[in-house]
């Protein structure tokens, strides 16, 4: 006999209330009050049987079991958002899917997209999220966010941005019995990373600052998506190796900091890609002008 699955108004309460770390916020998206995100949330987390949110200095944080629970949850809602699409998009031009990995989504497209939205609020925006190489035309997608060389043949590849790798970390590790001050005190802290693609991140840039990459193995907490490795940073767990895309939001809002002025270019980047056969359709090419001119890759097309 299966588990019987706990209530769909909770889990969506719950990845909402989870991507905004607000109950507030997560009651504006779903057009309900902040009392009602309340109680569903308490009751998911009595069906549950697990405490999901704690306060901490008025702030919002998952717990360990949440952050664990999150990425299925949340890669459910995307799947079913795709299908969705697939039903709806039937002769509608207006649609315009974007795929692209979690973290990505989370931590710089997602919080860009209303600029967008503002700018041509004709084209529905649908995201949806996958670890796996998406077959654009396939699949019924429209476009994609991929980090790479820009080499996907049969696909149109227009570079958005490059990215760099650097140690970020809370404030608070800047102070206490073992301040974070050199590169050499990095042996003294917990090493996060991300194992997803980005195992490698740590070694090269300890190598690159003329330390020893052995260091990386000594001690550390691993996560499988990059969102998951920045938060834990900004809980203070340890330093984790940044990059650009997922960390400068949070470095603008002093929730991280840079301790040291060694950064490392990345010979990859991150590229729009799209079918070529839909390439040039309007949405797409609205959606491209946008996402070059705000990383300042448009190109002058008088």
């Amino acid at each position: 006999m299966s588990a019987r699955l706990p209530s769909l108004n909770g889990l969506r309460a719950f990845e909402a209330a989870a991507r905004h770390l607000s109950f507030t916020l997560a009651a504006t998206e779903l057009n309900v009050t902040q009392t009602a995100i309340s109680h569903q949330i308490k009751r998911l987390e009595q069906e549950l049987g697990v405490k999901l949110f704690v306060r901490q200095n008025r702030a919002l944080e998952l717990t360990p079991q949440a952050r664990d629970y999150l990425p299925g949850i949340r890669a459910a809602f995307n799947d079913l958002r795709l299908a969705t699409d697939r039903l709806r998009r039937t002769n509608d031009d207006n649609v315009l899917t974007v795929t692209t990995i979690s973290s990505l989504a989370a931590k710089w497209l997602v919080p860009r997209l209303p600029a967008f939205q503002e700018q041509h609020p004709g084209i529905d925006v649908r995201i949806t999220t996958s670890s796996a190489l998406v077959d654009l035309a396939k699949d019924g997608i429209d476009a994609g966010l991929r980090y790479g060389r820009g080499r996907w043949p049969g696909l149109r590849s227009d570079w958005v941005m490059a990215d760099e790798l650097f140690p970020v970390c809370s404030p608070a590790l800047l102070k206490g019995a073992n301040p974070l001050r050199r590169p050499q005190d990095l042996a003294e802290h917990t090493l996060l990373s991300t194992s997803a693609g980005y195992a490698d991140d740590w070694r090269l840039w300890l190598t690159a600052a003329g330390l020893p990459p052995d260091i990386s193995k000594r001690r550390g907490l691993s996560f499988d998506m990059t969102f998951m490795t920045v938060q834990a940073a900004i809980d203070g767990l340890g330093v984790a190796i940044g990059r650009t895309a997922y960390v400068e939001a949070d470095i603008a809002q002093g929730r991280l900091v840079v301790p040291f002025d060694i950064a490392l270019p990345d010979e990859w980047g991150f590229y729009l890609v799209s079918p070529l056969a839909s390439a040039d359709s309007p949405k797409l090419t609205a959606f491209r002008r946008w996402l070059l001119t705000i990383t300042g890759n448009a190109k002058d097309e008088s």
